[in-house]
């Protein structure tokens, strides 16, 4: 076991992070580092049905974390997207598929089964891409989560369902399905009715008596806890640990606890998909490539085609169900965990769930190219919908201001606060657009043309303010202004050091780093909180800004150099050390001198 556990950490250490770097999701390194690894690839591991248990449990952290953001407040707000476009996404993808089914496996329970499992997406997947792309905040981005949740909350009841189902197929003795349902509602009422105040009970004593790692064990042992309980009534673990996470949902407790179930979730969710991997059948995918590669893509397909129609039914846009439809269009890890417990049952043969776990699987595998392709369509319609550029109508004035952001709004105030002349220009339409309802005058248009700074008169102009953060594009206007118009004096901001030295290198001297001066101020005021007189900490702060734009200057030779970039930054900080030393001796002594009597 210590073994197979080295090789599983070092498949996710090596695989996981190139597939991040290469934008593809960490969900799809982890099924290749499975597949790699499995018993279809180097054969390094092949017991996979003990880490597909064990693995299993991060499913299970999954559900207590998502029972954990179920805040009612949060959803009665997004009650129409969850049970309207939701309800409506499961049902009508579950039976499309279905009937798919149905004329290969002319069984309707196991076309209901397939269906409703593939008719799921990857709520790991999908959340932690729009996390990673600031996509959730968007309108689609929440439609998105909208469906994802209640996918995860339709899990919860099939998960129970699923094991009734089998008793009844396989003729268990009368009232027994009966017994087990009765039991499953009365531990689900005992839970509901007191689990939550029992729950703040046992946080509330470890808070006050324990400390963190006492409080990560009590989090821990309230999912195992809940899990065995279900366990016990004979539904999912899942259920369980997902009630205990919305009987959480609105204690104080909530963020701490997320933030300690988080990184063991992370990990056995992780470890899941390895297994799934692993289990991945390449014999099967060589033995019929184009059958398991067609499923997948009309599967893809069938999903899609249904997340358009109903958003259009709904009322969205052309282009929010296309973003929505290619984001969910693949299968999900609850459809292994389904289709698993439905093979363990008796409900699915073994070959039809090794044939759906290759499905769902290569359809999660292309879930990066459908973002890809996502992206790519996002790009051309903006394309088509962007402005052409604003036509300069006025003369030459002495500022020339690049960039309309904070930094280029608040020089425009003071400089119209001056009765100083400035023409402004901005390539981002919407803000453009924004700007110009407050009543600000700014032209459209990008700055890395040379045809849009004749038009505004550069080389007529008093000085330029680049105000870009992006640094490529600063570089790239800064580049044409040297080139074209060597004498104009170009005050430029930087977004950080490195983008100081490239500005350096073409001759720009007067720089201003973002958020170097914000600190320098804040600096100086912590310095008061923390006993200096406001004299002690203006001279402090006016010695480092001092000393490092000194410093900056001596390293713009060095930057490329990376050891002698290591050597200054080293020798810097002695000089600094010193420097403020001196300065306190200094002062002392100065305060000695004025306390001693003078003879006369």
């Amino acid at each position: 076991m210590l073994i197979d556990t080295v090789i599983l950490l070092a498949a996710a250490v090596v695989v996981v992070p190139l597939f991040k770097k290469l934008g593809l999701g960490a969900v799809l390194g982890y099924l290749i580092a499975g597949i790699l690894i499995g018993p279809w690839g180097m054969r390094l591991i092949t017991d996979i049905d003990s880490i597909l248990h064990l693995s299993e449990f991060g499913v299970v952290l999954l559900l207590f974390i998502i029972g954990l953001e179920l805040q009612p407040a949060r959803l009665w707000l997004l009650r129409h997207s969850v049970f309207g476009l939701g309800t409506a996404q499961v049902l009508i993808s579950t039976l499309a598929i279905a009937v798919v089914v149905h004329s290969f496996v002319p069984v309707w329970s196991v076309s209901l089964i397939v269906g409703v499992g593939a008719a799921l997406s990857s709520t790991a997947f999908i959340l932690q891409t729009l996390a990673e792309r600031r996509e959730l905040s968007t309108q689609y981005g929440r439609e998105a989560f909208s469906v994802l949740l209640f996918q995860d909350l339709i899990v919860i009841p099939l998960f129970a369902v699923i094991p009734l189902l089998a008793g009844n197929a396989d003729g268990v003795a009368e009232g027994h399905g009966w017994y087990a349902v009765m039991k499953a509602l009365i531990i689900i009422s005992i839970m509901l009715g007191i689990g939550r105040e029992v729950l703040r009970l046992i946080f509330r004593w470890v808070t006050y008596f324990g400390d963190r790692d006492i409080f990560t064990a009590a989090a821990l042992l309230v999912v195992t806890g809940n899990a065995f309980i279900m366990n016990y009534a004979g539904i999912s673990m899942s259920l369980g640990a997902f009630l205990a996470g919305v009987l959480l949902a609105d204690s104080e407790f909530r963020h701490q606890i997320e933030a300690e179930i988080e990184p063991f979730k992370s990990l056995l969710l992780g470890l899941f998909f390895i297994a799934v991997g692993m289990s991945v059948n390449l014999g099967l995918v060589m033995e019929m490539p184009v059958i398991l590669a067609g499923s997948a893509c009309l599967l893809i397909l069938i999903k899609f085609c249904v997340l358009f129609i109903i958003c259009k039914l709904f009322g969205h846009s052309y282009t929010l169900a296309l973003n929505l439809g290619l984001t969910l269009a693949a299968g999900g890890e609850f459809a292994f965990v389904l289709f698993a417990l439905a093979g363990n049952n008796s409900l699915l043969e073994p070959a039809l769930v090794e044939q759906l776990v290759v499905i769902i699987s290569l359809s999660m595998m292309a879930s990066p190219l459908l973002f890809l392709f996502n992206d790519y369509i996002k790009e051309w319609q903006q394309r088509r919908k962007e402005p052409e550029y604003d036509r300069i109508d006025e003369g030459a004035n002495p500022v020339i201001i690049i960039g309309f952001g904070r930094v280029g709004q608040i020089i425009s105030r003071i400089l119209h606060m001056s009765g100083i002349r400035f023409t402004a220009l901005e390539n981002n339409p919407s803000q453009v657009d924004f700007v110009r309802r407050f009543g600000s005058k700014i032209y459209y248009g990008d700055a890395t043309r040379l045809d849009l700074l004749e038009a505004a008169k550069v080389g007529e102009a008093g000085l330029v303010v680049l105000a870009i953060n992006d640094i490529e594009t600063s570089m790239k206007i800064a580049t044409l202004l040297r080139h074209h118009y060597p004498s104009i004096p170009v005050y430029a901001r930087a977004h950080n050091r490195l983008h100081c030295y490239k500005l350096l290198d073409l001759g720009i001297k007067v720089l201003f780093r973002d958020t170097f001066y914000s600190s320098l101020k804040l600096a100086t005021e912590i310095l008061k909180g923390l006993g200096f007189s406001s004299e002690e900490a203006d001279q402090t702060v006016t010695m480092f800004r001092e000393h490092d734009e000194a410093l900056l200057l001596r390293q713009h030779a060095i930057y490329k150099d990376e050891q002698a970039m290591i050597d200054s930054v080293v020798k810097s900080r002695a000089e600094l050390l010193s420097l403020f030393e001196s300065d306190v001796v200094g002062n002392k002594q100065k305060d000695e001198l004025a306390e001693k009597p003078t003879n006369k």
